[in-house]
């Protein structure tokens, strides 16, 4: 993971970030809930997060018109611009762990991973 790593802490944020704001690019705005389930984190966690993507404009938080208690996040311009600039070079790494881990552990992988988020 130290490609992307390095990638992000150009960014400025962190893999916990960067999992927010692909969730919310590719499925718009979303309930807090949904996208600690989907970015697999905890939703205490994920409102320590929130605070400080909010806090540096990558993000909107609003509260749900039905229900008070829900809030609804969304990508600003400014969080879409770092999924734009490093999407590709994103996907370029992940394909180059596909690579060397063949296509069968990958997916493995990719399994084994998911369970564990569903465990949570």
């Amino acid at each position: 993971m130290a490609p992307i790593r390095k990638m992000l802490a150009e960014e400025g944020i962190t893999e916990q970030q960067w999992r927010v704001l692909r969730v919310l690019s590719e499925n718009g705005s979303m309930d807090a809930t949904e996208v600690s389930e989907r970015a697999c984190l905890l939703l205490p966690s994920l409102t320590r997060i929130v605070r400080a993507m909010t806090e540096k404009g990558l993000l909107t938080r609003d509260q749900d018109q039905e229900d008070r208690r829900r809030q609804n996040l969304a990508i600003t311009p400014a969080g879409q611009d770092i999924i734009d600039r490093n999407f590709k070079v994103a996907a370029e790494i992940m394909d180059g762990f596909r690579d060397r881990l063949g296509e069968a552990q990958h997916e493995a992988l990719i399994d084994a991973l998911n369970a564990l988020c569903e465990d949570e």
